[in-house]
């Protein structure tokens, strides 16, 4: 087993640390843009008497870098080489997102919003597997260039987690002699609604409460005068772009349908396994960050004339961090490099619960770990002039998006029991067998 990176791989974070040295630093140095960074990064970030919206200046810088970025050839690393990308793998974007995560807070990469050189668009794959012709040929070129950006509306104020209980409901109805959908239901979570020109809207179509078929997904226009924004929840985090919407008689044409009709979940689980591990991979780099920050203080600190790193109750907490992402690290890499190797459908049966692992456990550790950093710098590691608390915020909400904790720990114990995954058949033989057993004993 080798267990180095791959050569191609090493080098290339060689050419995006040049990257961001050469192009990314200085634009993030020039004309104060350094105040969304430092301990002002909140408030200049945040308009706060605009719902808490992100200011237009930040989401501008962001496009700036990610303008670069793809001029460069990386922002769509990830992507097939058919959108200009470069075929990256699981692998690749699992070491870069921890590379990037383990430098601190910058502009080459604040996931706060998602942002990173190195981009992760899920939604233009959705619709290259899932799109008609006419919705890819329209819809993918615009999202890579910026003229589109496509929501993601599944989940409800009153359904997390469960999406087959969603209440908005999408009836067939012909208006004007086209036949098509009218939408009617309410939205929570939908993150980036303030500057959207779609909504990916998830409506039940037909069937039963419950029932995993009978919802579709609809492309439905952003702005369309029946989708009301009713309120911007305001977070641990802000800025925030995460709203609360109505959506009233909505109508769309069938075309607005991305998808098979009633197999609408199928999208939304699409993409869900290359997400968790790359968020996996993020928080895991936070987290060294954490890690490496905490020594680095410990070492030069010297209250009562002596380094803080020489006392054991600053050492058995960081020593114990370090260990837990040794091994996270070999783990997330492992299941990474697995999913390289089979399709979506695989991954789906036989790896899901290692990346239910991987992500859960690396989000309680980025945030065991920033917790831990705090400790470690008192006052100043309480303060906004470290960045600490920024990460602490930021991958709290990790350990419920994408995937609550819960969820992910009852996905792994699904696959451990054999009610799902690998061990299912094997569970059911050995049942049979029993009952056999205490049949003939009868």
């Amino acid at each position: 087993m080798d267990f180095n990176i791959p050569p191609e791989l090493q080098a290339y974070l060689g050419v995006l640390d040049k990257f961001i040295e050469d192009e990314i630093k200085p634009l993030q140095n020039a004309d104060d843009n350094n105040r969304f960074f430092d301990h002002r990064r909140e408030w200049a970030r945040t308009d706060f008497d605009n719902g808490g919206l992100p200011r237009h200046e930040w989401e501008d810088l962001l496009k700036q870098a990610k303008r670069l970025a793809d001029k460069a050839g990386h922002f769509r690393y990830a992507l097939p080489k058919e959108f200009g990308g470069q075929d990256g793998t699981n692998l690749g974007m699992a070491i870069i997102r921890e590379h990037f995560a383990s430098k601190g807070l910058g502009l080459h990469n604040d996931l706060q919003n998602e942002h990173s050189i190195v981009g992760n668009q899920p939604i233009v794959l959705i619709l290259r597997d899932f799109g008609t012709a006419e919705q890819k040929q329209d819809l993918i070129p615009k999202l890579l260039d910026g003229r589109a950006r496509i929501t993601f509306g599944l989940t409800e104020p009153d359904h997390g987690s469960d999406a087959t209980h969603m209440e908005t409901r999408a009836v067939a109805e012909t208006r004007d002699g086209v036949s098509g959908w009218r939408i009617d239901g309410r939205k929570m979570w939908i993150t980036g609604m303030h500057v959207a020109t779609h909504c990916m809207c998830f409506a039940r179509s037909s069937g039963n409460d419950g029932d995993a078929n009978g919802i579709t997904a609809f492309l439905v226009p952003a702005r369309d005068p029946g989708i009301v924004i009713e309120e911007y929840m305001w977070t641990f985090n802000m800025p925030t772009d995460h709203p609360r919407l109505s959506i009233t008689n909505v109508w769309v044409p069938d075309s607005a349908i991305l998808g098979p009709l009633n197999g609408g979940l199928a999208l939304a689980q699409h993409f869900v396994h290359e997400n968790r591990i790359r968020q996996a991979a993020s928080s895991l780099g936070a987290a060294v960050y954490c890690i490496n920050e905490s020594v680095a203080y410990a070492r030069q600190r010297k209250p009562f004339g002596e380094a803080l790193a020489v006392n054991q109750a600053i050492q058995f907490p960081l020593v114990e961090l370090a260990t837990q992402a040794e091994m996270l690290r070999q783990l997330i890499r492992k299941t990474a490099w697995e999913m390289d190797q089979m399709s979506k459908p695989d991954v789906a049966k036989r790896l899901s619960d290692k990346v239910s692992m991987c992500n859960y456990w690396a989000n309680r550790l980025c945030c065991e770990a920033a917790d831990r950093a705090m400790q470690v710098h008192g006052g100043i590691g309480y303060s906004r002039h470290k960045p600490f608390e920024h990460i602490y915020r930021h991958h709290r909400r990790y350990r419920i998006t994408e995937g609550s904790e819960e969820i992910q720990m009852r996905k792994i114990a699904g696959h451990l029991f054999g009610f799902m995954g690998p061990r299912k058949a094997e569970f059911e033989a050995l049942d049979r067998a029993s009952a056999a057993t205490r049949a003939a004993a009868e």
